[in-house]
């Protein structure tokens, strides 16, 4: 399996409760970042893709937290396109310290339609550029 697409990132202060660690919701913030830079560095940066009239909307989320970050902790989140179906894409996350899985997390998103906002298949395009980041049965 090719390795996946790595963002390292550090926690902010802001980004942490009162207890010091990162705020659960924050986890989906850093993988839309984590998703970002992936279909950037894939050569689809996220605008491009809206001008060729397709965006990718989030329609399921699930996070499991097994350690907590915490102020000033670098984070390196780990990506893997995990499914490309006729209209959505699946993404696993892992958000790691030092080697210490943090938080494993799963994405889908739905293609649609810029302009009807209705549900459209994956482009060719998209699904060629993507594969770079694929589980191995996609590639």
């Amino acid at each position: 399996m090719p390795p996946p697409f790595t963002h390292e990132l550090r926690v902010r202060f802001g980004e942490c409760d009162p207890q010091g660690i990162v705020f659960n919701a924050n986890y989906l913030l850093y993988f839309d970042v984590a998703i970002t830079e992936l279909w950037r560095a894939a050569g689809c940066p996220w605008q491009e893709v809206v001008e060729r009239g397709v965006e990718a909307v989030v329609a399921e989320t699930n996070l499991r937290f097994l350690a907590p970050a915490g102020f000033d902790d670098v984070i390196e989140l780990r990506a893997t396109v995990t499914q490309i179906g006729n209209t959505s894409i699946s993404t696993e996350i892992d958000a790691v310290r030092d080697d210490e899985l943090l938080v494993h997390g799963t994405l889908r998103h739905v293609c649609i339609d810029t302009r009807s906002r209705e549900k459209t298949p994956v482009p060719e395009w998209l699904r060629e550029s993507l594969g770079r980041y694929a589980a191995e049965q996609l590639v």
